[in-house]
């Protein structure tokens, strides 16, 4: 038996009820045709996969006037984290004034990646958004492979390629030390986030740098690494409590890790800050309800959403412009745990 044979443009007139003059326009993209006709064509052409140029394919496949946020972490994450909630809001506000749709995505396993990858290589979205960006994961280089235009909140490293947009997570750390040091503290310990990832690597970087700076030695007992997570925290501070009894001080890199670390440091009647003080990273709400309130390192989340959009419509609109990377700063607020 003989393969099936290629569609024509005469296949794709006779699916779509219209004449094959029709069709062409449609192609080459001229105004000299109805809504509806070009809804027809192009209709066909997807249902029977012509591809007759680029300009074909441009017109079926890439004009979705929709974009995905991706987000690689669980849902009960995605609950607990405030940060997320704060990018989502920023993505949305940029999003606002324009014709675009956000599509959100949670990929939490290889079947969600595999649908994530398929979209894509669909071009249902005409770009995407990645949040939470961890070194070895494969969704970035993939993205950038096909050409689809992707901006990421984070970097996998300080090569990354693709536009991205950050904080200043390493001069942040760096002050919540400094004034740490300030306070009169010596045995500052940090408790970090995945080491997979170059927000937390930052900010480890951070508080090493701002301790030798002041000609401290850095032991590495004094690191203890989390996963953002409240009980990360918890376990965190456990353990560095039991290597090191006469900390006085902890720079932790989130402030959902630092709750927990409040937590277990009243559980073993540790007072705050009176024999250990606590520093955060992010100020969100979760700051100022901790008890004591929360010293944290204010870093602007939404404005990171807002803009990781904006560049994602500019690199849309000219897949030819030049990749963008942005630092945005951060400030450090004193409350009472510290």
């Amino acid at each position: 038996m003989g393969g099936t044979q290629r569609p024509t443009i005469k296949t794709v007139a006779a699916r779509a009820g219209v004449g094959r003059t029709t069709v062409s326009r449609v192609v080459n993209g001229s105004d000299l045709v109805s809504d509806k006709a070009k809804a027809a064509v192009l209709a066909a052409i997807a249902e029977l996969n012509y591809v007759p140029n680029s300009v074909a394919r441009g017109l079926v496949t890439n004009r979705t006037n929709s974009v995905a946020l991706v987000i690689p972490e669980s849902e009960s994450r995605l609950g607990s984290e405030p940060y997320f909630s704060a990018v989502i809001r920023g993505v949305s506000t940029a999003l606002a004034t324009t014709r675009t749709q956000l599509q959100l995505v949670l990929v939490r396993d290889q079947a969600e990646r595999d649908q994530l990858t398929e979209s894509v290589a669909e071009r249902r979205v005409d770009g995407v958004l990645l949040v939470s960006v961890h070194e070895h994961d494969p969704l970035p280089g993939l993205l950038e492979d096909m050409g689809l235009p992707t901006v990421l909140a984070g970097r996998r490293s300080r090569a990354e390629s693709l536009s991205h947009v950050h904080s200043d997570n390493a001069g942040g750390a760096a002050a919540a030390v400094t004034h740490l040091l300030a306070r009169g503290r010596r045995t500052i310990a940090t408790i970090t986030g995945p080491l997979d990832m170059d927000v937390s690597r930052s900010r480890l970087q951070g508080w090493r740098a701002a301790l030798e700076e002041a000609g401290h030695e850095i032991p590495e007992h004094l690191v203890a690494s989390g996963d953002f997570t409240e009980e990360g925290g918890q376990a965190a501070i456990r353990s560095l409590l039991g290597r090191v009894p006469a900390l006085d001080a902890v720079f932790v890199a989130s402030d959902v890790m630092a709750a927990g670390a409040l937590a277990e440091l009243r559980r073993q009647g540790r007072r705050v800050p009176d024999d250990v003080a606590v520093v955060g990273f992010d100020d969100s709400i979760i700051a100022r309800h901790t008890n004591p309130s929360l010293t944290s390192v204010r870093q602007p989340v939404e404005e990171i959403g807002t803009t990781i959009a904006r560049i994602l419509l500019e690199e849309i609109a000219d897949p030819q412009a030049s990749r963008q990377h942005v630092v945005l700063p951060t400030e450090l607020v004193v409350r009472e745990s510290s």
